[in-house]
């Protein structure tokens, strides 16, 4: 078996669901273009992408032994 014989493996993209080819052909892999990759760096770097959290808003006092 070659690599010519190997079918490229295409999964969904994460930025516009569209089909990517998962490849070393594929220089944006997993997404689908420079455009998708584009779109989710700049998500993350504005923090649009966040994991919800308990933790108490930054004006309470909580886990601070000073002020306890």
């Amino acid at each position: 078996m070659t690599s010519m014989d190997v079918k490229p493996r295409i999964v969904p993209c994460p930025g516009c669901g569209g089909d990517s080819v998962y490849a070393p052909s594929n220089p944006f892999r997993p997404f689908c273009s420079q455009r998708c990759k584009s779109m989710d760096f700049g998500a993350w770097a504005s923090e649009s992408f966040r994991v919800p959290t308990d933790a108490p808003p930054d004006e309470d006092h909580f886990g601070d032994p000073k002020l306890q």
